[in-house]
C-alpha cells in the first residue's frame, strides 16, 4: 500500500516500498541548508520503478534543491538512503551517470542547431552510435524536421521538446525534471505529458515537480512540500482523502461575492471563487453547515462536493502558517 499522510512528517518515506519491488530511490532524513536557510528538512521518499511522482510546492519549497540532490549535484549535509542503488551520500558521480535532469530553465546552447545540440550531448555522455542515438532521438520527439533549426528561435514547446531529448538520449534510469512545462501552451503539456508515460510504461522512473493541478493528477503518486517540509503524500485520491476536508459548491446569483461573509465564522477554512461558484471548505461537518445555512436558500442552491487538489493544497498552506504563528 502507498504511505500517505495529510499532516507534516518528520521521517520516513513518501511511498512505502511494494513487496518484492526495488525501489529506484529511498531516501530518508534528508536535509540541505545555506547558511542560515534550512531548505530541505528531514525529507524522505521511496519510488519504485516504472512509476511518475509529482512534486509539488509553492515557490522556495525546496523543490529543487531535493531534486539537485537526488541526481547527485548536490550533497545532503546529513541523510541516508539510496538512488539507483548507490549511496545518496558518497556515490554521486555513480548516480549521475544513471540520471537525466531537466532543469527549469532551458540550459542547452541557443546559437546551436537541435541535431548540433543533441550531438553535442551525446559527446558528454560518450554514447557510442551516436548517429543512430541522436536519430532516434530527433524521431521520438517529433523534432526531424526541425532538426537544422537554432534552438535559440524555437517556441517555449519546442523547446521543452528538445530540453528532453536531451535528458533522455542516454536512456537513464531515473528522470528528474523540474517544473518542466512552465509557461507552455495546454497542448504542448499534453503532448509532453504523454512522452512522460510512454517513457514511464518502459521502465523509466520519473520525479517531476509541476505547479498544475491537472499534472499533479496524471502522476501515479504525489507528494507535496512547504517550508522543506513534506506536508502530503500518496496518490491524488489518497490525499485528498488523507485531508478530512469536507467541500460544498454553491452556486446561483451572487455566490461568488459571498467568500467575504463566510471566511472566518466557525468551521469555515476556506471560502474560495470558482467563476461563479463558490466552494466553502471545512473539516468539521456539523460547524460548516450551520455557517452556510442562512444562505441555504431560493435562488442560491448548494451541493456536498469532492475537494480538489488545489483545495487541499490551499488548506495544508494555511495549516503551516497557523502552525507557525502559534510557535511564535
Amino acid at each position: 500500500m502507498t504511505e500517505h499522510s495529510g499532516t507534516p512528517r518528520s521521517e520516513g518515506s513518501a511511498f512505502s516500498t511494494r513487496r518484492g519491488e526495488d525501489p529506484v530511490i529511498d531516501v530518508r532524513g534528508l536535509n540541505k541548508s545555506f547558511g542560515a536557510l534550512h531548505a530541505v528538512k528531514d525529507f524522505g521518499i521511496t519510488v519504485n520503478r516504472g512509476r511518475i511522482c509529482g512534486f509539488l510546492g509553492p515557490n522556495g519549497a525546496g523543490k529543487t534543491t531535493t531534486l539537485r540532490m537526488l541526481c547527485g549535484l548536490l550533497t545532503p549535509d546529513s541523510g541516508e538512503g539510496t538512488v539507483l542503488g548507490h549511496d545518496v551520500m558518497t556515490q554521486s558521480r555513480l548516480i549521475k551517470q544513471r540520471v537525466g535532469y531537466m532543469t527549469q530553465k532551458f540550459s542547452l546552447y541557443e546559437d546551436l542547431s537541435i541535431e548540433q545540440n543533441l550531438t553535442f550531448m551525446a559527446r558528454v555522455h560518450e554514447l557510442d552510435r551516436r548517429r543512430e542515438r541522436v536519430q532516434a532521438a530527433l524521431d521520438g520527439l517529433g523534432l526531424t524536421a526541425r532538426r537544422a533549426q537554432l534552438a535559440g528561435h524555437l517556441s517555449g514547446g519546442w523547446k521543452q521538446r528538445l530540453a528532453l531529448a536531451a535528458a533522455t538520449l542516454h536512456e537513464p534510469d531515473l528522470l528528474l525534471l523540474d517544473e518542466p512545462t512552465a509557461g507552455v501552451d495546454p497542448e504542448a503539456r499534453r503532448t509532453f505529458w504523454d512522452e512522460i508515460h510512454a517513457l514511464a510504461a518502459n521502465g523509466m522512473t520519473v520525479l517531476v515537480s509541476t505547479h498544475y493541478m491537472d499534472e499533479a493528477e496524471r502522476c501515479h503518486e504525489i507528494a507535496y512540500i512547504a517550508g522543506g517540509r513534506t506536508l502530503a503524500r500518496g496518490t491524488a485520491d489518497e490525499v485528498i482523502e488523507a485531508s478530512g476536508l469536507i467541500t460544498f459548491h454553491g452556486e446561483g446569483p451572487g455566490a461568488d461575492r459571498l467568500g467575504a461573509e463566510l471566511r472566518g465564522r466557525p468551521g469555515v477554512e476556506m471560502a474560495a471563487p470558482f467563476g461563479t461558484t463558490l466552494h466553502v471548505s471545512g473539516r468539521d461537518r456539523a460547524a460548516l453547515e450551520a455557517a452556510i445555512q442562512p444562505w441555504r436558500k431560493p435562488p442560491l442552491q448548494w451541493s456536498e462536493t469532492q475537494p480538489t487538489l488545489e483545495d487541499v493544497f490551499i488548506q495544508l498552506i494555511h495549516d503551516l502558517e497557523a502552525g507557525r504563528d502559534e510557535a511564535a
